[in-house]
């Protein structure tokens, strides 16, 4: 006979039951006591923070690069979608007499014009809105836009440049930025002075520190304008929506600094402005701020169709951003075994047409012109001036690869002049850790003599020069 299996039965739940264990859970509190967890607090090893580092890492977009797929903005199109392009002045500084838009209007394909005198505020900057759009009554240097046209094809809207007639009435101009200084030159934005932005470091007596050297180094730097050149140069399509919305696909590298100049020029509020951001083909600085993001959402605005504009290699040369060129001049005081006693800077900036991020490069600049070496007497200055040239702005390291050239050469002439091996006279005056920066910040994690004595040693530095 097999075994019986008995089963336990499940006893019913009554309405009491159900009245009980809700009453028991009515009385629970409502914010249950914490619950203490024991907590074991890990201190990193120093520089091994992460196991990532030192390990490979596949880039989630690496394949799409490789292949060719990556869909930037030029690669985007929309039903309807114009071509738009920008009349440059092609002269330094005038007064624009007048613009004669008329022929390009009547050009077949030609959908839509614009001037500076259409845009509701015609200034925009991340620092002083001293930028026009399109420029209005007056040019500051040869990039400036005057004109804009939206056609169906780019070959149109540039035949259409063309028909656009501007008369000009020339005015002095002033190209470089020693000159911009005196008080008798050109006035780039008259009446205001060249100089917009100015900074000074004082730290100790730096005649004392001068008359108490050995030896004395004077000599002068200077470092040329720059371009970003990205293989992708600055592209947008601006489009509006029924409800009086723009959409801007951009490639900036700001986009809320960006949507809050959009809508300033617009005199939009903030809220009907929608910026994209695409994939950036190469930014390194030269996308920080609006170019022609207003004249398009404009001509969208004019034309009710998508309007995209990209800019020419010219164009990214005559009429973006470019790295400040600085002249500086040093004079430094030592001792017999090299050691540096007083150094005097003064840098002066050559900003171009407006100011766009120089007081940024300017600060930044002046606080690292000293270099990373202990100097008890310290004064430097530093000047950006406004020229009529293509406007300078922001680039990979906002001013410190200038200053960094110049003060490592320097160094580098004074060790020559006293016959000290160039690696021993920085690591004489380098940082250590809880030093003073020029502006007064006690340093920490400083390993500059660590690293010019293990990058000496793998490069076999001393082999040979004894």
């Amino acid at each position: 006979m097999g075994n019986k299996v008995k089963t336990a039965k499940k006893r019913k739940t009554t309405a009491a039951d159900f009245r009980r264990d809700l009453d028991e859970n009515l009385r629970l509190p409502v914010v249950m006591p914490p619950v203490p967890f024991p907590i074991e607090t890990l201190v990193p090893k120093v520089r091994q923070q992460t196991p990532a580092v030192g390990q490979r890492a596949t880039r989630p977009d690496g394949r799409l690069h490789g292949l060719g797929q990556t869909k930037y903005i030029d690669d985007l199109s929309f039903p309807g979608m114009l071509f738009a392009k920008i009349k440059r002045a092609g002269i330094a500084s005038a007064r624009i007499k007048s613009i004669d838009t008329s022929e390009a209007e009547a050009m077949p394909g030609v959908m839509a014009v614009l001037t500076g005198s259409e845009i509701p505020v015609n200034s925009f900057g991340p620092s002083f809105q001293d930028q026009p759009v399109l420029a209005d009554e007056r040019v500051f240097h040869a990039g400036d836009g005057v004109a804009a046209v939206a056609a169906v094809t780019e070959q149109i809207a540039n035949e259409a440049l063309e028909k656009i007639k501007v008369e000009y009435e020339p005015l002095p101009a002033v190209f470089d930025p020693l000159e911009a200084l005196n008080d008798d030159s050109p006035r780039v934005h008259p009446p205001n002075s060249n100089v917009y932005a100015t900074k000074v470091i004082r730290k100790g007596d730096i005649e004392k520190g001068f008359a108490g050297a050995d030896h004395i180094f004077e000599n002068q730097y200077r470092t040329q304008m720059v371009e970003h050149v990205p293989l992708e140069p600055h592209t947008a399509i601006a489009d509006w929506d029924p409800n009086g919305r723009v959409s801007v696909y951009s490639s900036l590298g700001r986009i809320t600094l960006g949507r809050a100049d959009i809508a300033r020029t617009l005199k939009l509020p903030i809220n009907r402005i929608r910026i994209i951001a695409t994939i950036v083909g190469g930014n390194f600085g030269g996308k920080n701020e609006i170019t022609q993001e207003p004249v398009l959402a404009l001509l969208s605005k004019k034309t009710g169709r998508p309007v995209k504009g990209v800019y020419t290699r010219t164009e990214e040369f005559v009429s973006s951003t470019t790295r400040h060129p600085f002249i500086m001049d040093y004079k430094t005081g030592v001792t017999k075994d090299g050691r540096i006693v007083a150094r005097k800077v003064r840098l002066v900036l050559d900003g171009g047409a407006y100011c766009s991020w120089s007081e940024t490069t300017l600060g930044k600049a002046c606080i690292l012109s000293a270099g990373p070496y202990n100097i008890d007497n310290l004064l430097v200055e530093a000047f950006v001036t406004y020229t009529n040239k293509t406007m300078t702005g922001a680039m990979r390291g906002f001013g410190a690869p200038q200053v960094c050239f110049a003060y490592e050469s320097h160094m580098d002439e004074i060790a020559t002049a006293l016959n000290i091996d160039p690696l021993d006279i920085r690591l004489l005056n380098a940082f250590e850790e809880g030093a003073a920066s020029p502006t007064g910040q006690v340093l920490q994690s400083v390993v500059v003599k660590e690293s010019l004595l293990k990058a000496a040693e793998r490069f076999g530095w001393k082999e040979g020069r004894s």
